[in-house]
């Protein structure tokens, strides 16, 4: 009889290679350990280039250091010697670093477009298809990360969810990809404030997510249009008293659930939207927050991701400059994301400054409006009272 068949091995990456119980789990770990890879084959080349960057330094000082070897053919051919030197060794460095740069290319070619709807681009095909979910996400994607001496290779930001730290879109940021304008930045801080919203919304299960604003002086009304429009948000809170009101409900909504989580009585909680996710997106802070107001969104900030309850701010940190260094802790316990690139993040192997970038939407895409159509019509359930 003919001898069984051998399943052919693909010789290239594979979408999913790591460890974890699901395929979701599988490529979060594999985008994680790209993540490490590219940043310790960039730590290994750096070192590299210092080293040979140093010795030939210290070459050039030695003959500096010598009255007769600093003049004459000699001299000049040590020098060029010694460049010559620094030359190769960092160009046998960078080539080691593109052979390393050329395996995550292919491994980011094959996971990218496998990746599930929560960690996808919003150009990825999988949005036309997507569904609402019956469970709950691993992980969402706050953006992109790339590295000087790899702009070309993008790897996500991934996220586990619950999120631990809510999120500070920075609308005062005055970094280089911020020459279109204060107002035009802060635009895009909403922009990106209501993708964000709108992508948490879709991935999680009919009423398991909700979204509430406050908007002081209402302006963010055009920005927030495709939420409001969807209906899956109601209109923002506005002025001082609305600000007051929602969250004084959402600091009782923490309390409550949070005295039942240390009584070990989490199973006497009402299901649906008493224990539904909250995401709560403040434009414009300070304003229209008395010190009252600014008790409840620290205690918010510190308190509510444990009990579900998330803070997504759109804010310009000079803006609360009055306050002095009573909001330092504020700041800090947010994880800061901007409205355009930025080096601001480091990783927590070898501490390089990543170069952030926003995800967002095509130009003339309709696929945020598309995604919170469905969601609406996949029974979304707001929690106007919580």
């Amino acid at each position: 009889s003919a001898a069984p068949v051998r399943p052919v091995r693909p010789s290239g990456p594979v979408a999913g290679d790591a460890t974890g119980w699901s395929l979701e789990e599988r490529l979060y770990n594999q985008v994680w350990g790209m993540f490490e890879d590219l940043a310790r084959s960039v730590a290994a080349y750096r070192g590299a280039v210092d080293f040979a960057e140093s010795r030939m330094d210290r070459e050039l000082d030695d003959l500096l250091a010598d009255p007769r070897a600093r003049v004459g053919g000699a001299a000049d051919a040590a020098r060029e010697a010694a460049r010559d030197k620094c030359e190769r060794l960092t160009a046998e460095a960078r080539a080691v670093l593109d052979r390393d740069l050329a395996q995550l290319a292919a491994e980011s070619d094959v996971v990218e477009p496998a990746l599930p709807p929560s960690c996808a681009r919003w150009d990825n095909p999988v949005w036309h298809a997507h569904r609402a979910p019956r469970e709950r996400p691993l992980a969402v994607r706050l953006g992109d990360l790339t590295l000087p001496e790899a702009p070309g290779l993008v790897i996500p930001f991934l996220v586990r969810l619950p999120l631990e730290r809510g999120l500070w879109v920075d609308s005062g940021h005055t970094g280089p990809g911020a020459v279109s304008g204060p107002d035009r930045v802060k635009r895009l801080a909403l922009d990106t404030a209501v993708a964000h919203a709108a992508r948490l919304l879709a991935v999680h299960p009919p009423g398991a997510f909700s979204v509430q604003v406050v908007d002081p002086a209402g302006t963010a009304a055009a920005a927030l249009a495709p939420l409001v429009s969807a209906g899956v948000t109601a209109l923002p809170a506005t002025g001082a008293q609305g600000v007051a009101g929602t969250l004084a409900r959402l600091t009782e909504r923490v309390d409550l659930i949070t005295m039942a989580l240390r009584g070990g009585a989490a199973d006497a909680l009402p299901p649906g939207p008493a224990t539904a996710g909250q995401l709560l997106i403040v434009n414009d802070f300070p304003h229209g927050f008395d010190d009252r107001s600014v008790t409840r969104l620290r205690y918010l900030a510190d308190e509510g991701p444990a009990a579900g309850v998330h803070l997504l701010m759109v804010a310009d940190r000079e803006d609360a400059a009055a306050y002095g260094p009573e909001l330092d802790r504020l700041w800090r316990s947010l994880l800061r994301i901007t409205p355009v690139p930025d080096d601001h993040l480091a990783d927590p192997w070898v501490r390089h400054a990543w170069t952030y970038g926003p995800l967002t939407v095509p130009p003339g895409s309709a696929v945020l409006e598309q995604v919170l159509d469905r969601v609406m019509t996949a029974g979304y359930t707001g929690d106007d009272e919580a």
